[in-house]
């Protein structure tokens, strides 16, 4: 990076950035957009003063993404369905892999589903938002997790345990809190992740 001038490190940057919110590598007409440059000439020796230090593939005169070498890419979770209150959780037959960033995700097996109602509003999490769900069979008090019911309801609340009670509260001031023997309630994991589209 010292051999760098300040415009490259700046494109460095901007390609990490880039990279670690998931999007797709942009190409040189993308970059230059992005950079308000109007010359893809003078670009194309900055990128190469990038590939002269090891930072970004070589490009080989495709048409293609500009990659950083170091970039640690979105990895793909199974996508295993919705879940609502008090239903199961609305299983797809082939789970289709989506693109996670490493941030919204752990080291942990982690797999995504899709909110269904406005149980968990208090908390920010609206109908329609994709949570990420670390799985684990433990919790502690606070935590938001997924729990099975009576080994046939699934549901995302907040996790509370007293003695040989389970509550299941949710974040919606109109919604009772669900209390259960402990012995009805699975954890099948917890929120580690929450990501939202406005299309």
């Amino acid at each position: 990076m010292a051999n760098l001038t300040k415009r490259q490190q700046e494109i460095h940057q901007l390609l990490q950035d880039h990279f670690e919110n998931g999007y797709e590598a942009p190409n040189f007409d993308e970059l230059c957009r992005m950079l308000g440059l109007t010359s893809r000439g003078s670009l194309h020796k900055h990128i190469q003063a990038l590939v002269n230090e090891g930072l970004v593939e070589p490009l080989n005169g495709k048409q293609r993404g500009i990659h950083l070498i170091s970039a640690k890419q979105p990895e793909c979770l199974p996508y295993l369905g919705k879940i609502a209150a008090g239903k199961p959780i609305e299983a797809i037959e082939n789970p289709t892999p989506i693109l996670v960033p490493e941030h919204l995700r752990t080291q942990n097996n982690c797999y995504v589903l899709k909110i269904t109602g406005d149980s968990m509003i208090e908390e920010g999490i609206i109908d329609g938002d994709w949570v990420v769900i670390e799985q684990t069979n433990t919790a502690r008090n606070g935590e938001i997790v997924v729990a099975l019911i009576d080994e046939s309801e699934a549901t995302l609340k907040t996790f509370e345990i007293n003695r040989n009670k389970i509550n299941l509260i949710p974040a919606n001031s109109e919604m009772k809190t669900m209390e259960y023997d402990a012995h009805r309630v699975k954890i099948q994991g917890k929120l580690v992740g929450q990501m939202r589209s406005y299309q």
